[in-house]
């Protein structure tokens, strides 16, 4: 008997979808509190704070987040330091700018009412189409696939696309895709199970291709491509930048500024930071500070911190003055004890705890 080409792709793609779900049924046991979750608002919550941070890592900010702030009223009302305060850590801090924006935007526009509309949803700030399809399909089970890593892994293995997945043509291949093969009867389900089996089988490095229940009409499996998959067709450019921090210290308090917009950490605080190599950093400070300083600068720490475009070297030396530079703000030095009320990158954050600090 003779099967169409349109056949043997709706009977790949019928597959497909009842292995998927047999699987999320059966074998699934991946559990997170927003798996399940229909408040728009707590979905929203978790899939910003997963974006650029695995769940595990995820999961304690999202617990704290919800205690905080149950509703997205209550995230609305909050003071934007305090807010900044619990987002220590999570890094990539115009996630956490846009999570209030929008919060303020729902209350005063939408009576504090999650809209329902995936259109009206993807217009709200921060949110693009990953993000707008999930919480249509995951809160209230409208049928928009999600596209995201794990998605574009699972679907190019399976039909063995080469296309890179970050140019245009490659995304809209894999949009398109995407959209056919979800199951419009249960989107919510469907999207949580590709989802899950992309984290948890068909992983990026040495996915378990033995427990896989795709395994049996995986093109790049019997291909053997399954390695090769996804493409991409740009590397990372890795920028590596070298920070010295000196903590001044005048008597009980110490100097800090809130850094500007236009670079990593905006909006955080931090120590007087010098971007340099580390003896050109440490003869521009000595070249300002001489006049001022107590006693030996001493360094105190060297922590690396590997972000997705950039590896940082911060370099914390501490320097004690006998009074406050005429070119610093002497309103911006504050009592140690106040630090612990201060939003922080992560990595001051890790320095401070080194140092007791807090």
């Amino acid at each position: 008997m003779h099967i169409s080409g349109m056949e043997k792709t709706d009977k790949r793609i019928q597959f497909f979808r009842a292995q998927l779900a047999l699987w999320h049924d059966t074998q699934n046991f991946r559990s997170f509190p927003w798996k399940q979750e229909k408040d728009p608002y707590k979905i929203w919550l978790s899939e910003i704070i997963l974006q650029q941070t695995r769940s595990e890592q995820g999961l304690p900010y999202y617990l704290k987040f919800t205690e905080a702030y149950p509703t997205v009223t209550h995230l609305a009302d909050a003071e934007d330091e305090s807010v900044f305060r619990l987002w220590q850590g999570l890094g990539y801090y115009n996630r956490c700018k846009n999570l209030l924006f929008t919060a303020r935007v729902i209350r005063d526009t939408y009576g504090g009412i999650f809209p329902r509309d995936h259109d009206t949803i993807l217009q709200l700030k921060g949110i693009g189409s990953y993000t707008a399809a999930a919480i249509a399909s995951f809160a209230y089970n409208a049928p928009h696939a999600v596209l995201d890593g794990n998605v574009f892994r699972v679907l190019a293995r399976y039909e063995d696309i080469d296309t890179p997945i970050d140019t245009t043509e490659g995304k809209k291949t894999f949009t398109a895709l995407a959209d056919r093969f979800l199951n419009r009867a249960q989107p919510a389900l469907y999207n949580q199970a590709i989802m899950d089996l992309g984290a948890t089988v068909c992983t990026p490095q040495k996915p378990d291709c033995g427990h896989c229940c795709l395994q049996k009409q995986c093109r790049a499996y019997l291909n053997k491509t399954q390695a090769l998959l996804p493409v991409k067709s740009k590397k990372i450019q890795i920028r590596h930048r070298t920070f010295l921090f000196f903590v001044c210290r005048y008597g009980d308090r110490v100097y800090i500024r809130k850094r500007e917009a236009g670079d990593i950490w905006h909006n955080l605080h931090e120590f007087y930071r010098i971007e340099a190599e580390e003896a050109e950093g440490f003869r521009r400070f000595r070249s300002l500070f001489d006049p001022y300083l107590k006693s030996d600068v001493l360094q105190v720490a060297d922590i690396q911190q590997k972000l997705t475009h950039q590896h940082i070297r911060s370099l914390f030396y501490e320097a004690e003055l006998n009074a406050v530079p005429d070119f610093l703000d002497s309103a911006l030095f504050v009592p140690l004890e106040k630090l612990k009320k201060i939003a922080f990158p992560k990595t001051i954050i890790s320095f401070l705890d080194n140092k007791y600090y807090f």
